[in-house]
């Protein structure tokens, strides 16, 4: 038998997967007193009561089942409704949605279900911080395409030109994006649809912070004439209706796909928890009143903290979407990862490095304005005072 570190048994494509930089901060401020922390995307709003009222009563009614592979088949008749109203898109609830157990499950399900080994997937930087991991863990090969904050992180369809490599057989996009708050409007989805066609690419769209658009209205490329066939759309719960806890987010895509993506899905995880999908049906007919007052909130947060960011010298674009700023770490000499970690130190406030969500977010800052507005006051007073020490 041999004798030696138990590391020896993980897979190497693991083991060189970098951990989340946003984890990393966000414990380190736990443990830290009187920390502000602007490093966690998740609304500090507790899931409105009559969401959560509707999980009681699924409990109280001894709701307490496994569900369909697929998810409840009252909720995905209330996706197909609520996606058709607010994305122009038509899907069958019949076979043409998956329910998961949050975005970044059925994410991996449709990773697994398209990637064969050494397949190329196109995604734009920076990113999530999952989108490279996952492909990787998938087998894939990521293939990243710079936004720059001269286009406000938006989409360059140039950019994606000059990335693509023959053997990418899809490209997934966030709009808005986490964690720039970057957009895209028709113009430029029209000309990426257009790019898919040519190059043959399935596009997968991750809209979870679609709510959250705050100048004009968002629009969705699987409503795009064509190509409904090649999109898998991706949304969810957690961040309009405040249900992160909740875990729940589903797919929307072609049957051949669903159920390709289904067979990840029930051999790893069978169903989303019922409770869950019994409140996301009343977030669905219900929620839209509560969303709408949290989104307006966000959005006189963010106007406030772009502000301050601006004003105390880290130029920041205006966010049109999500609840994340995203401003140039100061001319001090420091890397982003070097900054946010003074940041905490002498301020007491958690941000994130840009480098955690790839190489071009370095020199950038990730700050989220998921939090009261009195705690947005006093973390910018402290990074100021921070800032104003180092020159």
């Amino acid at each position: 038998m041999k004798d030696g570190n138990p590391s020896r048994f993980v897979a190497s494509h693991v083991i060189n997967l970098p951990k989340s930089g946003i984890r990393e901060f966000f414990a380190i401020a736990a443990n830290m007193e009187d920390a502000i922390s602007l490093g966690i995307g998740e609304p500090d709003f507790v899931t409105p009561w009559h969401i959560r009222e509707a999980a009681i009563f699924a409990l109280e009614k001894g709701k307490t089942s496994y569900t369909d592979n697929l998810g409840l088949r009252r909720l995905r008749n209330e996706i197909a409704k609520y996606v058709e109203k607010n994305f122009g898109a038509l899907y069958n609830p019949a076979n043409e949605i998956l329910v998961g157990v949050g975005v970044s499950e059925v994410l991996d399900c449709v990773l697994r279900a398209i990637i064969n080994p050494g397949d190329k997937i196109m995604y734009h930087e920076p990113c999530f911080v999952s989108y490279a991991p996952s492909i990787r863990l998938c087998h894939g090969v990521p293939v990243a395409v710079r936004t720059r904050p001269e286009d406000d992180f938006a989409f360059n369809i140039e950019q994606v030109r000059s990335a693509w490599q023959p053997g990418c057989k899809a490209i997934v996009i966030n709009f808005p994006t986490n964690p720039t708050g970057g957009v895209a409007d028709r113009a430029q989805l029209e000309e990426l649809a257009k790019f898919a066609k040519e190059k043959d690419m399935l596009v997968i769209s991750d809209e979870i912070y679609s709510e959250l658009t705050y100048e004009g209205g968002h629009f969705s490329i699987a409503a795009i004439d064509g190509m409904k066939e090649r999109t898998v759309f991706l949304h969810g719960f957690s961040k309009a209706f405040a249900m992160t806890g909740f875990r729940v987010g589903y797919a929307c895509a072609p049957r051949e796909i669903v159920e390709g993506m289904m067979k990840a899905h029930q051999y790893a995880l069978m169903c989303a928890p019922i409770v869950s999908q019994e409140a996301a049906v009343e977030a669905l007919v219900n929620g839209k009143s509560s969303m709408e007052k949290m989104r307006d909130q966000y959005h006189r947060r963010r106007d406030f903290i772009v502000g301050r960011f601006n004003e105390m010298g880290m130029k920041c674009h205006l966010p049109k979407g999500s609840f994340y700023a995203f401003p140039r770490v100061p001319d001090v000499g420091m890397s982003s990862m070097e900054f946010a970690k003074y940041i905490l130190e002498n301020a007491r406030v958690a941000v994130v490095p840009g480098s955690a969500f790839g190489e071009s977010g370095e020199g950038f800052l990730r700050a989220s304005f998921s939090t009261s507005y009195e705690n947005l006051v006093k973390a910018a007073d402290r990074m100021e005072a921070a800032i104003a020490k180092l020159k």
